[in-house]
């Protein structure tokens, strides 16, 4: 057994995105490599609504998917294919961009926002594809309930129970972990995916009892190994964690466009200029 050791700790930085929405950039362009099949994680923890209101008007995406996660909130949602609806508590949107798709993502006013969108990217064999999204309702999501530990499976699988989506091209584990002061929770990881987590809430050791503490609001890149093992401070523990191999893949990326190629990436930007940008099947 080979124990997963954090490789690479992020902290992000507050950045202001679409209309003027705050969060916190914890990883991006700079990482790709690092962190392939993902490209991008934003994460929300507001409880003034002038951080997010102006939300994210229309605008396009090609060649990557994006999930976007809200432990709590409201994110009011529509896109060129007619879809429309809202993103709440406990609720994930799974995106496939595909080929050319047009959305909007406007938060609303809340108690409390707090939630990640993650980029993934798509293999160079689907960047193409027809649009669509999985919108995952709340109860829709495995919740597992274990000795000083919940565990709700968005996506991939956790000790047999599949979660609420696979992934169509490119597989991914997807995890919500609440942790109890001082609990401990183990998992078994394929040895070559990439595996990063960001912690929401507390602090804990990861990788062994003697590692370093560390603390909310940060990311946290592993090794390959084939565990990975968490445990909680005293003040308790959640995370969200991410796995899924890596595409290893060129990268053309800018903006909302993540092709191959410079070329790929050139043709999409003149395809909106020209109007014939979005896919409908």
């Amino acid at each position: 057994m080979t124990m997963r050791k954090v490789q690479k700790t992020v902290g992000g930085a507050v950045q202001y995105d679409g209309a003027g929405v705050k969060l916190v950039r914890v990883i991006g362009y700079a990482d790709v490599k690092d962190f392939d099949p993902f490209l991008m994680l934003d994460a929300f923890d507001s409880t003034d609504p002038a951080d997010y209101v102006k939300g994210f008007p229309w605008h396009p995406h090609r060649g990557i998917e994006t999930v976007t996660y809200l432990i709590e909130g409201d994110i009011e949602h529509g896109d060129s294919l007619g879809n429309k609806g809202n993103i709440l508590d406990g609720c994930c949107q799974w995106m496939t961009a595909g080929g050319g798709i047009l959305h909007q993502e406007m938060p609303q006013p809340v108690k409390k926002m707090l939630g990640v969108q993650l980029w993934l990217n798509l293999p160079r064999k689907d960047k193409m594809v027809a649009p669509k999204y999985h919108d995952i309702r709340a109860e829709q999501v495995p919740v597992i309930t274990e000795e000083g530990s919940t565990v709700r499976v968005i996506a991939g699988n956790y000790k047999g129970t599949a979660g609420a989506e696979q992934g169509d091209h490119v597989k991914m584990t997807f995890l919500d972990v609440e942790m109890k002061a001082g609990a401990k929770w183990n998992l078994s990881t394929e040895q070559d995916a990439t595996l990063f987590i960001y912690i929401v809430e507390g602090s804990g050791r990861f990788g062994g009892e003697n590692e370093s503490l560390s603390q909310s609001k940060r990311g946290l890149l592993f090794q390959n190994g084939d565990e990975f093992m968490a445990q909680a401070s005293e003040d308790g523990l959640r995370f969200l964690l991410f796995a899924g191999k890596p595409l290893k893949e060129p990268i053309a990326w800018g903006g909302p466009i993540v092709m191959n190629t410079e070329r790929e990436l050139q043709q999409a930007f003149q395809e909106i200029r020209d109007g014939t940008f979005v896919r409908r099947g």
